[in-house]
């Protein structure tokens, strides 16, 4: 069940075409008959002027209900501020006061729409008095508990609704919570584990071996595997860190950090970077350079063993934009699985904020990446 209340427009449309009805009602009772008052006829001017009071009152009926009620007295006195009552009735009734007040507002009501016919022509118009003042005392006030009532339905099932997708949010933080708890398990108990074997087993061969450039080979696996390491507490505390209240994690390397980067691949690389701006990029972009260097110089290491690479770095005021260049294999590649997801992941990355990833071979040989992302995302 869903309870929409009226829009304002359609409110305010209401609100008028009712207050027209009222006053073509007191000015039609007024000019079309006469009343009396204890055999005295009321000027007909009198009466115009209480009907302008009772029509008057009800463009703040909702504000001040009492005073709108007690402004179409006179006129309903008069019979001649029928519909204007009933309406201030309404809205007294939609009011959240003492029971007391609205009994009293009713007996008001009932006696000046019983006054003018309880003359005493006989006592069938007496008892007919009494029930037309009844029914329309009792109606307004009736259609009004209804209206509060209404509204009071539709605010509980209004809260209902925010309760229930606020439920429905935390049931889905919560799954979230246990998947990411799960993943960071998984990723600290195999892979972690996996990497520090190769780390063990490089350090192990770097101190055996008399060989200078296999102790070199095992050194840069051993850096390699401990910074991959690092990487993996890093992302395994920011996925723990994302299911729980534990503090935020260590920032994600950045720009700065590129140039380490290459040092610690062992690919032979030249780094070149140009400014244009004193403005930083967002941690987000550096990010995402950070990782396509590395993803470069993964591909280097994978497809073109003996290859050079350049890595050139532009920011300007609109833009940072990476190109990243190997040459040609100087001898044949190892066997290594790949499902080019890495390049896959980047460019899913750059498209997040913007940006745009193209990757290819070059016509002599070798291979091309190039980035650009927004310096403001």
């Amino acid at each position: 069940m869903k309870l929409r209340p009226p829009t304002l427009t359609r409110q305010r449309a209401l609100n008028g075409a009712l207050i027209a009805l009222a006053a073509t009602d007191t000015t039609v009772s007024t000019l079309y008959s006469q009343t009396y008052v204890s055999g005295w006829t009321v000027p007909v001017f009198l009466s115009l002027v209480l009907a302008a009071f009772a029509v008057g009152g009800l463009f703040f009926r909702n504000r001040a209900p009492y005073i709108a009620f007690a402004l179409t007295i006179p006129a309903t006195a008069l019979s001649t501020g029928m519909l204007a009552s009933q309406l201030s009735l309404v809205a007294v009734a939609q009011q959240r006061q003492a029971r007391s007040r609205l009994t009293l507002c009713a007996l008001t009501a009932f006696v000046c729409y019983t006054a003018p016919w309880a003359k005493p022509y006989s006592a069938l118009s007496t008892v007919w008095a009494g029930l037309y003042g009844i029914i329309f005392a009792i109606a307004p006030i009736s259609l009004g508990l209804l209206m509060r009532a209404r509204a009071d339905l539709a605010g509980k099932l209004a809260e209902i609704e925010r309760v229930r997708q606020h439920e429905e949010h935390l049931l889905i933080e919560t799954a979230l919570a246990r998947e990411r708890a799960d993943l960071a398990r998984e990723m600290h108990d195999v892979v972690s584990h996996q990497v520090s074997l190769i780390a063990v087993q490089a350090g192990a061969l770097q101190v055996t071996t008399r060989d200078e450039a296999t102790a070199q080979t095992a050194r840069t696996i051993r850096a390699l595997s401990v910074q991959t390491l690092d990487e993996l507490r890093q992302m395994v505390g920011v996925l723990r860190a994302a299911s729980s209240n534990t503090a935020e994690p260590a920032p994600p390397p950045g720009i700065d950090n590129v140039a380490a980067l290459v040092a610690a691949s062992g690919v032979p690389a030249v780094i070149s970077t140009r400014s244009d701006t004193a403005t930083v990029p967002p941690a987000a972009v550096q990010r995402v350079i950070y990782r396509a260097v590395q993803e470069g110089l993964t591909n280097v290491t994978k497809h073109a063993p003996g290859a050079t690479a350049t890595v050139e770095l532009k920011i300007s005021r609109r833009y940072v934009r990476l190109t990243m260049k190997n040459t040609h294999a100087e001898r044949p590649p190892d066997e290594l699985p790949g499902a080019q997801h890495g390049l896959l992941g980047l460019r899913e990355r750059a498209e997040l904020l913007g940006g745009t990833l193209s990757a290819g071979h070059l016509d002599g040989g070798g291979y091309e990446l190039s980035m650009t992302l927004p310096m403001h995302v």
